[in-house]
């Protein structure tokens, strides 16, 4: 399973890569209280993506407890935006819930950064077809280490004759 979602990964990034208009507003208000609306969907290639490819990507989502909607953007949308998630090194992909229905994107789950989150949502934003995302994430902060070793302090002393 992990061959199969590094090679869409790699197939995601090379047609992002055909010269396709992937120029997003860094100006973008990035208050996540309501849903954020890309300008210009564009719906995915007839061709690009069969019935088949979906029903496995909704299997794969299901196991995730994720939801796809049931058209075939959805799926495409989903598969391109886990492939991305996959692939940046600053979104921690297993801990992003993707949900897409009707092309808007929710993002659940928890992230350690403030940093992890934009960057997802940014990822989502960015990937074509998106109408809009609903950045849900939660930033939890990851436990430091303990570094409080429990020590006997017990002063007993210990005679030998």
């Amino acid at each position: 399973m992990l061959t199969v979602m590094v090679a869409l990964a790699l197939g995601v990034i090379a047609c992002n890569q055909n010269g396709a208009n992937t120029n997003v507003n860094a100006n973008a208000n990035t208050n996540t209280a309501g849903p954020i609306t890309v300008v210009t969907p564009v719906p995915t290639p007839k061709g690009t993506y069969s019935e088949e490819q979906a029903r496995e990507e909704r299997a794969r989502a299901k196991e995730n407890k994720e939801t796809i909607g049931e058209a075939l953007d959805d799926a495409w949308i989903h598969a391109k935006i886990v492939a991305k998630l996959i692939g940046d090194s600053k979104t921690p992909e297993r801990k992003i819930n993707v949900d897409v229905v009707k092309g808007v994107v929710t993002l659940r789950g928890t992230v350690d950064t403030a940093e992890a989150k934009t960057e997802a949502e940014r990822t989502a934003k960015g990937t074509e077809g998106v109408k809009s995302v609903r950045n849900q994430l939660k930033v939890v902060a990851s436990k430091p280490a303990n570094t409080n070793k429990s020590t006997n302090t017990s002063k007993s002393k210990i005679i030998y004759d």
